[in-house]
């Protein structure tokens, strides 16, 4: 009895041990939800999370947990994703929230018809192409441009979700804010991400509105240290009982407007009709064929949809089932394809009309694109195509990679896959009644001008900027739907979600090994293979073929759903801490 005494303490002592090493990585999962790790692409992976009626993929473990519990009261995708966000505003304010945008897809099950809600921030209306222009007519760097008020965008999170509420939603709205409320006031931790993002951005502890991750001396807090916002707890109330009328028309739009068009850096330009006239837009998703089997759809311009289906598109042209994952010449393809695709959203890509879209989607035009892919070498000046049309001469946008994305299936079979962002960690470090303003004006050309001409994303008034955000839906050819995904990541967005593609759709990898799968980037025509993975010895090869290497953090944020005959699969970015809650 003794022995057997011993050998139950020293489990429960290793059991113990495990459970805080596990808190200690920032894991803080309960077990009967979530995976243990295992090695694969070159760290540290989650497995496969499996369920039967519902699931949620989100960044952030409170977040899946909230929209559980609405999945849990007879709530359906619409109802768990509003909870979702307002929960990621209070513990993610860096990425996301109600004084931000989003771009959310929707599958209705039964009717078997798609949406999108295209909720990203509009210039206001006094805006003007020259607005990021010093005194000498040259372009802000972005460092300047982002702070304070005139970077700010009319925010669209909180009448698109209710839009869609209106138009899907179960439960009452109210309901669907309690966690978001219970969280602001009983407080939550600093993560390490967010302290990263407050370190390097030393500006932020200037704005009065940021004191909260500060003590009284001006040190930013610890890591894992509980901060509470009670002044967002209170704003979050007013909105359950309120939807839209009182961010929009009453005291809290007011307050938006006196603290944008008085910042103490870059006054805005911003204004109570601005608020009152936003409307979200709802339309047709765009879809792109894949291998014959499969149609990938995801939401239109002003996304980065375009461009995602665009390198789908070129890639449907290569038998990437005959290269292994992680190989040179499977990253030598889709890089290719990357650069094709993004010297066209740079030459193109902006307030365009359907025709030039309908010519940079078409069949014929992306296999001409293809030719262009020398599989022995690298082209590092791809030029955008010709199409027959005038040039909208775009230039590179300064989207930052600060966003967040979450993925849901409920037990009705309906779906959603939404991302949102702020634009730069902590927006413009403007706070209003305790949520942070976005900064997505700068998503515009800072330089409105190429030869005297206006480029294609240069603002305008009411006009909304381009973005990368890409969440994307997969079914068969028989139109069933097979997954739900999407990431931040700024301009990698598109990125993220193709390699992740090719993972399950031409490797056969489960979703979560695919999210897993190391990533690589093409920015600027750099191609940027993920430090710390197997990736990093394909360097030479890679540099042989006249590709410019750079190794370095890659930090995605996939979250993915997947139908899979009477199972539904989840998956989460471990680079993140992505939480998957379902049942």
């Amino acid at each position: 009895m003794k022995i057997n005494s011993v050998k139950l303490a020293v489990k429960s002592l290793i059991l113990l041990i495990i459970i805080l090493c596990g808190s200690c990585q920032q894991k803080n999962y309960n077990t009967e939800e979530v995976w243990v790790g295992e090695k694969y692409a070159g760290f540290e992976n989650y497995q496969l999370f499996k369920a039967k009626k519902y699931l949620i993929s989100s960044s952030d473990k409170l977040a899946s947990q909230a929209g559980k519990k609405i999945l849990d009261k007879g709530g359906n995708a619409i109802d768990a994703s509003i909870a979702v966000q307002m929960v990621l505003n209070v513990v993610e304010p860096h990425a996301s929230g109600i004084g931000g945008g989003l771009f959310l897809i929707y599958f209705d099950k039964k009717t078997r018809k798609t949406i999108y809600f295209n909720g990203r921030e509009t210039a206001p209306s006094k805006a003007f192409p020259e607005m990021f222009l010093d005194e000498n007519k040259q372009p802000k760097k972005f460092s300047e441009a982002v702070q304070g008020g005139l970077s700010v965008g009319v925010p669209g999170v909180l009448k698109t979700l209710y839009l869609a509420h209106q138009k899907y939603g179960k439960l009452p709205w109210s309901q669907l804010f309690e966690e978001a409320i219970n969280i602001a006031n009983q407080g939550f931790p600093i993560t390490l991400r967010m302290s990263n993002a407050l370190k390097e951005l030393d500006y932020l502890k200037n704005f009065a509105g940021m004191k909260n991750y500060y003590d009284e001396h001006g040190k930013l807090k610890k890591v894992g240290e509980i901060i509470t916002n009670k002044e967002l707890s209170k704003t979050l109330a007013i909105i359950a009982k309120s939807p839209t009328k009182a961010f929009y028309e009453g005291q809290i739009a007011k307050n938006i407007v006196k603290e944008v068009n008085n910042s103490k850096v870059n006054q805005g330009l911003l204004s109570l009709a601005d608020l009152k006239n936003y409307q979200p837009k709802t339309g047709k998703l765009i879809c792109q064929f894949y291998r014959e089997k499969y149609k990938i759809c995801t939401m239109p311009l002003p996304s980065g949809g375009v461009s995602t289906l665009q390198i789908i598109g070129i890639l449907n042209n290569f038998s990437l089932a005959n290269y292994s994952p992680n190989s040179a010449d499977a990253i030598h393809i889709i890089a290719e394809a990357i650069k094709l695709a993004y010297a066209d959203r740079k030459e193109y890509l902006g307030d365009v009309n359907e025709k030039i879209i309908n010519k940079l989607l078409a069949k014929d035009y992306l296999a001409m694109r293809a030719k262009l892919i020398d599989f022995s070498r690298a082209n590092n000046n791809f030029s955008a195509g010709n199409l027959t049309l005038k040039k909208l001469t775009n230039q590179e946008i300064l989207e930052k990679p600060s966003t967040t994305h979450f993925s849901i299936i409920d037990s009705q079979g309906n779906a959603l896959a939404l991302t949102s962002s702020v634009e730069y960690f902590f927006g413009s470090g403007l706070v209003v009644d305790g949520f942070v303003l976005n900064n997505q004006l700068t998503d515009f050309a800072l330089n409105p001008y190429r030869n005297s001409n206006l480029v294609a994303n240069a603002i305008a008034p009411n006009k909304q900027p381009l973005s990368s955000m890409s969440p994307t839906f997969v079914f068969d050819k028989n139109d069933n739907l097979l997954i739900a995904l999407g990431s931040p990541g700024g301009p990698r967005i598109s990125q993220f979600v193709v390699k992740t593609l090719v993972a399950i759709l031409d490797w056969n990898l489960d979703i979560q090994r695919a999210i897993s799968l190391p990533n690589f980037a093409v920015i600027a025509n750099r191609l940027e293979l993920e430090d710390r993975t197997e990736l990093v010895k394909l360097k030479k090869q890679l540099e042989k073929l006249n590709h410019q290497v750079v190794i370095t953090d890659i930090n995605s944020g996939i979250n993915a759903v997947a139908i899979q005959g009477n199972s539904l699969l989840g998956g989460a970015d471990p680079r993140r801490n992505g939480y998957v809650a379902g049942h």
